[in-house]
């Protein structure tokens, strides 16, 4: 779904070169209309903070031929036909702040209004945007307006792009959209909170080629009239409320390349139609209550390179035409449905895959041996029966990025694994493994890992020492781990998410750890700490939301600054004398520990 939605920007951006490239083309350049001047002096007037510098450049009286950023006009008649605001990176630090002025719908030459990624322009979308009639994209992306989308927008004869997605917007769907009529060609409206049905009024898009309605609120049943859109080529509902059955006229759409309809409440059969959709590229129907088994036809799609049926009630046996079908297949996920596979089919550990999702398919027995192994960059054979060891599994997984066997019978020593050294992230809690956390953790651990979780094992020995690591995620919970806390922990500078708990670490909680400014999660809870919670946590306050440092040994007051001093009381009970909020006051502020 990913690659069409650089499509869509792409030729959104193509459009904007088009139109200034016949601007710049027009010369002489007559000087900027006075109208549409005051119209632009009155945008720049609600935007009250401008972290771009965009705005800083409109200055003077002539927004067409005075440098003015942004905007594109028509040299002859020097009226404006392009308002282009768009973040010019990822920076977050990049931004505008304020609302939109009703003035800018009295820019009536404005061919194309664009204003993206600027976070937090928020409130209404002034209902006077509908004055501007010769509009032919409307792109308002990753902002935060507000409110109901204003019905009068569907009086915009010329439109053909309508992209909202990424705001905080409310209410229904307008059914005066229909009045766009087979004019329109792309509509987002993703990421927003907009609730309701599908209006019967968006039947009338009878061009569209682009629909993206993703994660809101909205609900009922998807539309029989959907399967008319001959010209869609990406389509995705997910994230939503839909129910019932997934419409058989959506089988129509043969141009469709991409299609999700994950994480609703759909049910039925998935329609054994589906065979007939030969251009789609990626199908996600996961996160459903799809039930029955996978239609004989899937097997059809001789372009699906992306297969999600993950999270449904779907039920064996897999369809035999699988062995030989989906020959573009690079990625499949099934885990999670009422499937008794025994073990990992043939036909998936013999073809050139990337990606293999089977957890919770019973699989049972030892590791598959995946024939291609090099082109596997993630596998997830989580919450199976697997038993014996994985010494051998990583072998020739060169590509491999993300591994999760968790949830499983595996019993390896952890100095038998070779990692792959271009492997993020490894899952492999709740299993018999044994062995040294050092194993894993040493010199030559790869600074692409940003994911250890080996929590709930039957690892033993000491913390290691630390190097400079891009860990963000280390959990080594529920194992039989013994010694200190290393202060050299102050290495793991991207460490968001830290879990010891269930140990046997004593030891002081090293003042080091509040140099991990970027933790979220820490829980210490459950080992023999001793002495004071260090006041240099404080330093970790501000992105902390969990903290757990209940049943150990420490003493002292808890540092009295937030989060620490309004977590719950559980999170320190059963220690031997804390005091200080949210516990019982202190006897004494800067007394010892056994003043409390």
């Amino acid at each position: 779904m990913q690659n069409q939605r650089w499509v869509f920007k792409l030729v959104i951006i193509s459009s904007f070169f088009h139109l200034l490239s016949q601007t710049l083309a027009q010369k002489p350049q007559t000087a900027c209309s006075e109208a549409d001047w005051i119209s632009l002096i009155g945008f720049k007037s609600r935007i009250f903070k401008d972290t771009t510098g965009i705005l800083s450049s409109w200055i003077g009286k002539d927004c067409c031929g005075g440098g003015w950023e942004g905007i594109q006009c028509n040299s002859a008649t020097g009226r404006v036909t392009g308002l282009l605001l768009q973040r010019p990176s990822d920076d977050h630090a990049l931004y505008m702040k304020g609302t939109l002025s009703p003035s800018v719908g009295n820019l009536h030459f404005l061919e194309v209004l664009l204003i993206s990624g600027m976070k937090h322009i928020g409130g209404p979308i002034p209902p006077s945007f509908s004055n501007l009639t010769l509009l032919t994209q409307l792109v308002m992306e990753d902002n935060s307006l507000q409110a109901n989308i204003p019905p009068s927008l569907g009086q915009l004869p010329l439109l053909r792009t309508l992209s909202l997605a990424g705001n905080n917007l409310t209410g229904h769907l307008p059914p005066s959209f229909g009045n766009f009529n087979s004019k329109l060609l792309q509509l987002n409206l993703a990421r927003n909170s907009l609730m309701g049905p599908i209006p019967a009024s968006f039947s009338n898009f009878l061009s569209l080629e682009y629909l993206d309605l993703s994660h809101n609120l909205m609900s009922g049943l998807i539309p029989l009239f959907l399967g008319h859109f001959q010209n869609l080529t990406y389509f995705d509902l997910s994230n939503n409320l839909f129910s019932g059955p997934m419409p058989n006229s959506l089988c129509n759409l043969t141009n469709l390349m991409d299609m999700s309809l994950s994480q609703n409440h759909l049910t039925g059969r998935i329609p054994d139609l589906i065979g007939n959709l030969r251009s789609l590229n990626s199908l996600s129907l996961g996160l459903n209550n799809f039930s029955g088994q996978i239609p004989q036809s899937i097997s059809r799609l001789h372009n699906l390179w992306y297969l999600n049926l993950s999270r449904n009630l779907l039920s064996d046996p897999l369809p035999a035409s699988l062995s030989k079908g989906i020959p573009s297949l690079l990625s499949i996920d099934l885990s999670y449905n009422n499937l008794n596979l025994g073990i990992v089919p043939e036909w998936i550990r013999s073809r050139q895959l990337s990606s293999v999702h089977l957890a919770g398919c019973n699989l049972k027995g030892t590791l598959p041996n995946f024939t291609k192994p090099s082109s596997l960059t993630s596998v997830d054979l989580s919450n199976n029966y697997f038993t014996n060891g994985i010494s051998s599994f990583f072998a020739n997984m060169s590509s491999l990025q993300n591994i999760n066997l968790s949830n499983n019978l595996l019993k390896s020593q952890l100095s038998e694994i070779k990692l792959p050294d271009g492997l993020s992230s490894l899952d492999i809690h709740s299993n018999q493994l044994s062995g040294s956390l050092s194993a894993i953790i040493n010199d030559k651990t790869s600074g692409f890992l940003e994911a250890i979780d080996i929590s709930s094992n039957q690892i033993s020995g000491r913390i290691p020492e630390f190097k400079a690591l891009n860990l963000k995620l280390l959990n080594i919970g529920s194992n039989r781990i013994e010694g200190l806390i290393p202060s050299s922990i102050s290495n793991l500078i991207e460490l968001e998410r830290l879990d010891i708990s269930r140990n046997k670490i004593t030891g002081t909680i090293p003042t080091s750890l509040g140099l991990l400014v970027k933790m979220q999660w820490l829980d210490l809870s459950v080992n023999k700490l001793a002495g004071r919670i260090p006041e240099s946590l404080l330093g970790i306050g501000g992105n902390l939301r969990h903290g757990n440092f209940r049943a150990n040994r420490l003493c002292g007051e808890i540092p009295q600054g937030r989060p620490y001093n309004v977590f719950p009381a559980a999170a320190y009970a059963h220690n031997l004398c804390l005091c200080g909020k949210p516990l019982a006051p202190c006897r004494g502020k800067k007394l010892g520990p056994a003043t409390c």
